[in-house]
């Protein structure tokens, strides 16, 4: 079926149907349906094919998503597909878990307008999802095969992304990884119920099967040394991430019951996936969690689906000023999520060492900060208490010790590794970083884009290497 463009005045905005919030609270399956055929061209039909495409602009791979909206209308998907392809190594996961109301569809000029935003994610995911099923997405095949070779420490989407691009180019590509699976956060802090794990297996399978070599359960600086892979590869990207997480440091923090949210994400992915831990549920707790961006978001809906009395969510702004996603809040609310807005933890109050309240402060809002939102102050004797049998922190993540990796890395004063600002060359040479590591804790779509542009720059340098060596012979 074909569709003219421009049909925002006729069609309203529609999203993919959502399943009922009763429903999804008991399990971790995706809770957004595909669309139909019919209604993917319908929806893409949408766009106003504006001169300035501030959607593009405000993605950070700049996607060519006027052109390929444009060819889903008409009923061109495979065209379509490999269009949203040219520019993201990963689309169908871009398309479930980006922020699309703070990127492209809150930029959508229909929706300042006032007529609802194009739906650009879910019509990104449908045509993946569909390339995958119609055979449609190639397998990985290098133009020529070149004989210098690559070390890539993270598969993350940073590093899976590099990973991809190098070995297009023909260069020989090992990613080593510390966990059991590579994917990262992809596989192991993001739920199931934002982006089932077969999705990403099937994209490492892909790159696997394209002679991209994976090693596992191997920690740089323990298991190997830097030297090593300095003396085996004749480059190396870092795309480690940022996993050191903030820590409360408030009266009765170390009390039992007390966690950081990416350990409890990872064992919650693990059970998902099969593996046995041994580490307590929500189940049958009161769960508070401290935090307003999306880990935050992550872990209330995650303690909803293993059964918490209730959960809540406790941060120190108010809703506006939250950095997590409004559409995954909203989810959050649907499923029965209570959100405590202007509220700071004072102290974590134990019984026999066990957590059982949180001491909190009623906030107001000031003045806009340096981050242009509102800063906060504690209102006097306004204090009252959450129970609380579990307090989960998600207070964002730091970079870990990089200097114990590679002692001559230069960093910034945040600790993350410093870089050329386009080559993506760190102090060390023939050592690049891209992604959360350079940039600090920030979202996935920027991490392959990092890891493209890192990759297109070590590509380069390898490039005028070999035409060094052959110039000598």
């Amino acid at each position: 079926m074909t569709n003219k463009m421009l049909k925002f005045i006729d069609i309203d905005g529609k999203m993919p149907s959502k399943r009922d919030a009763t429903d999804r609270r008991d399990d971790f399956s995706e809770i957004y349906g595909d669309y139909l055929k019919d209604k993917a061209n319908e929806q893409a039909s949408r766009c106003s094919q504006c001169g300035v495409p501030f959607c593009q602009n405000a993605c950070p791979l700049h996607n060519n998503i006027p052109d390929w909206l444009m060819l889903t209308a008409e009923g061109q998907l495979q065209d379509a597909y490999n269009t949203a392809a040219l520019t993201n190594n990963m689309p169908e996961i871009c398309g479930r878990i980006c922020p699309q109301d703070r990127l492209c569809e809150g930029s959508c000029v229909i929706e300042t307008s006032g007529h609802g935003t194009v739906t650009i994610g879910a019509v990104e995911r449908y045509l993946t999802d569909m390339a995958w099923d119609e055979g449609w997405v190639e397998p990985l095949a290098p133009v020529q095969e070149r004989p210098l070779s690559v070390g890539i420490i993270g598969a993350g989407p940073a590093g899976l992304a590099a990973a991809e691009m190098l070995r297009m180019q023909g260069w020989q590509v090992t990613v080593y990884d510390r966990h059991d699976r590579a994917g990262g956060l992809l596989i192991y802090g993001i739920p199931n119920f934002k982006l089932e794990k077969s999705i990403v297996e099937r994209r490492v399978k892909r790159l696997a099967d394209g002679g991209i070599e994976f090693v596992l359960n191997t920690e740089i600086g323990k298991d190997i040394s830097f030297e090593t892979l300095q003396a085996k590869h004749q480059a190396i990207l870092m795309a480690v991430g940022v996993y050191n997480a903030r820590a409360l440091s408030v009266p009765g923090c170390g009390a039992d019951g007390v966690i950081e949210a990416l350990p409890y994400l990872i064992n919650s992915n693990r059970r998902g996936l099969g593996d046995k831990v041994a580490s307590e549920t929500a189940k049958g707790k009161h769960v508070v969690v401290i935090g307003g961006g999306d880990t935050a978001m992550d872990c209330v809906r995650t303690a909803v689906r293993e059964g918490a009395k209730s959960v809540s969510c406790m941060y120190r702004r108010d809703e506006i000023n939250m950095p997590g996603s409004a559409r995954e809040t909203n989810n959050a609310k649907e499923e029965g999520v209570h959100f405590e807005w202007l509220a700071s933890p004072k102290a974590i109050h134990d019984t026999d060492g066990k957590a059982s309240s949180v001491r909190t402060a009623r906030m107001r809002l000031g003045q806009k900060d340096a981050s242009g939102r509102q800063s906060f102050s504690v209102i006097k004797g306004a204090d009252f208490d959450m129970k609380a049998d579990m307090v989960i922190q998600a207070l964002g993540f730091m970079p870990e010790d990089m200097e114990a990796i590679c002692p001559d890395l230069k960093l910034t004063r945040w600790n993350t590794i410093k870089t050329h600002p386009t080559k993506f060359e760190t102090s060390v040479e023939g050592v690049y970083a891209a992604g959360d590591i350079v940039r600090g804790a920030s979202l996935v779509v920027w991490a392959i884009r990092e890891g493209r542009d890192a990759a297109a720059a070590m590509h380069a340098q390898l490039t005028a290497q070999l035409l060094l060596a052959d110039a000598a012979e």
